[in-house]
């Protein structure tokens, strides 16, 4: 997808001799030191380079080297103004927080972005099941789903069009479930809906949250 600017606003800087000797002492004072590059190179999609990019942009924004829900929040608002983006925040944190000790470290954000950006369509589907699984019980309710499709819209606030009545999101919901009694092959289900089940997820925070800027 090309180079990506992401929620933390990520600023690439010259690099010096200095900044790997600089990178160690500062690791040094953070809460949470991340595990080594090449183990989290490995892990990902991203190259070294990249890596240490997300880094710099994520300590920048969070100096104890993880970030809590409200700071999380805090830091998406600021990408949708025009709406209440807390609520879907609050669902995407638990998502990312994988381990679920209320902060997600640094490990915990490239491992879901790596998904995010560049997983095969199958992690993606995987990746979004978990969202809307809010209970984490292994199935999505229409309450689930409707409680999802509610915080996207309420993000968006006005910024849509044609404008959205209030019905929208139940009926969003209706067609899934529909769709999902007429399949009863998951496999098929997925990829059939992935257009629209991926882009519901995506949509508000690909083009925000994750921005395309330069190549890296």
């Amino acid at each position: 997808m090309g180079a990506l600017m992401v929620i933390f606003s990520l600023q690439p800087k010259q690099r010096r001799k200095t900044d790997s000797v600089e990178d160690e002492l500062e690791l040094s004072a953070v809460r949470h030191r991340p595990e080594g590059l090449e183990q989290l190179e490995a892990q990902t999609r991203f190259s070294r380079k990249e890596l240490q990019i997300l880094y710099r942009g994520f300590k920048n924004e969070c100096p104890s080297g993880v970030v809590n829900e409200d700071t999380f929040k805090d830091i998406y608002a600021q990408f949708f103004p025009q709406g209440d983006a807390s609520t879907y925040a609050h669902f995407l944190f638990n998502a990312f927080d994988t381990d679920h000790n209320g902060s997600v470290s640094f490990e915990d954000f490239v491992m879901g972005l790596s998904i995010l950006l560049r997983g095969t369509v199958q992690e993606k589907l995987n990746w979004a099941f978990n969202l809307y699984d809010i209970n984490k019980d292994g199935y999505i309710t229409k309450e689930e789903m409707l409680d999802i499709m509610k915080a996207i819209y309420d993000m968006m606030g006005k910024c849509t069009y044609p404008v959205l009545k209030e019905e929208t999101p139940r009926q969003h919901v209706e067609v899934f479930f529909q769709a999902s009694r007429q399949l009863a092959d998951f496999t098929v289900l997925c990829t059939r809906l992935q257009k629209t089940f991926i882009s519901l997820l995506l949509s508000a925070s690909n083009r925000r949250w994750i921005r395309t800027k330069t190549a890296w």
